[in-house]
C-alpha cells in the first residue's frame, strides 16, 4: 500500500514544517506567514509538476472542467476555514473552538464512509475515529496566564486551517488560558459556534472535495492547481485585515525559515493528496495528523519540553487508534 508510505511521509513533511516555524519563526505575524509560505508551496509545486508531467500546458488543457471546479472549490475551502477559524477565535473561548475544529477529522472520516464508501471494517474505523477525538481533547492543555492565543491549527496545511506559526507549541499540545478565555470579548453570543463548526466542515471538505477533484488528474499537476486557489485566499486574508504592510517588513532570518518551511509544506502537500487519490481519505486524514510525533520528538531532543500526563495520555490514544484504522485499512 504505497498511499499509506505516502501518507506518512506527509505527516514527516508535515512534522518538518512546525520544526522549522519553532526554530526561526517568533515575530511574524502568522497571517502573513502564512501566504509567505503558500507563495512558496506554489512555486514549489509548479516546479515538482514541470519535473513529474514535463508538457506541464498539454496536462493543463487535459484536466477536464470537473476536475477543476472540485479542485478550486478544494482551495476555496482551506481559505474558508481559516477565515471561520481565526473570526470564531476572535469572538468566542479558545478551549471551546479548537474541539470544535479539531473535530473535521472525525468529519471526514463520516464523510469519506458516505461519500466514497469507504466502510471496510467500517467498526474499526468508527471506534478509533472515537478514539482519537478523546486523545485530541486530552492534550488540548490549559496553560497559565492570559497572553495571546496559541491554538495551532492543523499541521501543515492539510487539515484546512491556518498555522499559527509562531505560536503553535512544539509538544503537539494546544495551549489554552487557564480561564479558558481568548483575549478577545468571549461568548457574547453564539455567533462563535456557528463559525468553529464552519471551520471544522470545510476543513473536512477540503480532502474530500480534493478526492474527486484528483481523480485522473497527476497528484503533482492537482496539487499545484488547488495551490493557486489558496494562494488567493491566503493574501485576501492579509489584505482584509490591513497587514500587507507587515510583508514588506518580515525579518530576513525569519523569511528564510518561512520559505524553508514552505518547501516542506509543498512536500508534504504532495505526498498528502497522492495518498488521498489512491488510497483511503478515512485513513489518510488520521495519519497525517501523526506529524505531531515529529514535533514532540524534536521538541524532546532539541528544546527538551515535556508532555504533560494528560497529554501524553492523549497522545497514545491517537497513535494507537491510527495504527489500527492503517492495519485494517
Amino acid at each position: 500500500m504505497d498511499w499509506v508510505l505516502a501518507a506518512a511521509a506527509s505527516a514527516l513533511f508535515a512534522g518538518v514544517t512546525s520544526i522549522l516555524a519553532k526554530i526561526g519563526i517568533e515575530h511574524t505575524d502568522s497571517d502573513v506567514a502564512t501566504a509567505i509560505r503558500t507563495t512558496v508551496v506554489l512555486v514549489f509545486s509548479w516546479v515538482m509538476t514541470a519535473i513529474s508531467v514535463g508538457d506541464v500546458p498539454a496536462a493543463l488543457a487535459a484536466i477536464t472542467p470537473r476536475s477543476y471546479l472540485f479542485l478550486g472549490l478544494s482551495g476555496l475551502a482551506t481559505g474558508a476555514s481559516w477565515i471561520c477559524y481565526f473570526a470564531a477565535l476572535s469572538e468566542g473561548d479558545v478551549n471551546k473552538v479548537v474541539p470544535i475544529d479539531k473535530s473535521s477529522t472525525a468529519l471526514s472520516v463520516l464523510l469519506a464512509i458516505v461519500l466514497f464508501g469507504e466502510t471496510s471494517h467500517l467498526a474499526v474505523k468508527l471506534v478509533a475515529t472515537a478514539v482519537i477525538l478523546g486523545g485530541t481533547f486530552l492534550m488540548i492543555e490549559r496553560k497559565k496566564g492570559s497572553g495571546a492565543r496559541s491554538a495551532g491549527a492543523g499541521s501543515g496545511a492539510n487539515s484546512g486551517s491556518a498555522n499559527a506559526l509562531a505560536d503553535a507549541p512544539a509538544d503537539g499540545s494546544v495551549c489554552v488560558p487557564a480561564d479558558g478565555s481568548a483575549d478577545a470579548p468571549a461568548d457574547g453570543g453564539r455567533r462563535w459556534l456557528v463559525l468553529a463548526v464552519l471551520s471544522a466542515v470545510f476543513a473536512a471538505l477540503t480532502s474530500v472535495l480534493a478526492k474527486v477533484g484528483i481523480e485522473h488528474v497527476d497528484s503533482s499537476l492537482a496539487t499545484a492547481v488547488r495551490t493557486c486557489f489558496v494562494l488567493v485566499m491566503a493574501w485576501v486574508i492579509v489584505a482584509a485585515r490591513g497587514k500587507l504592510g507587515l510583508a514588506r517588513d518580515v525579518d530576513r532570518r525569519e523569511l528564510a525559515f518561512i520559505c524553508a518551511s514552505g518547501v516542506a509544506t509543498g512536500a508534504s502537500w504532495l505526498f498528502y493528496y497522492y495518498a488521498v487519490q489512491t488510497g483511503q481519505v478515512s485513513v489518510v486524514v488520521q495519519i497525517d495528523k501523526l506529524s505531531i510525533l515529529v514535533s514532540i520528538a524534536f521538541a524532546r531532543a532539541v528544546f527538551d519540553e515535556r508532555l504533560s500526563r494528560r497529554a501524553a495520555v492523549g497522545l497514545v490514544l491517537i497513535v494507537a487508534a491510527t495504527l489500527a484504522m492503517t492495519v485494517w485499512a
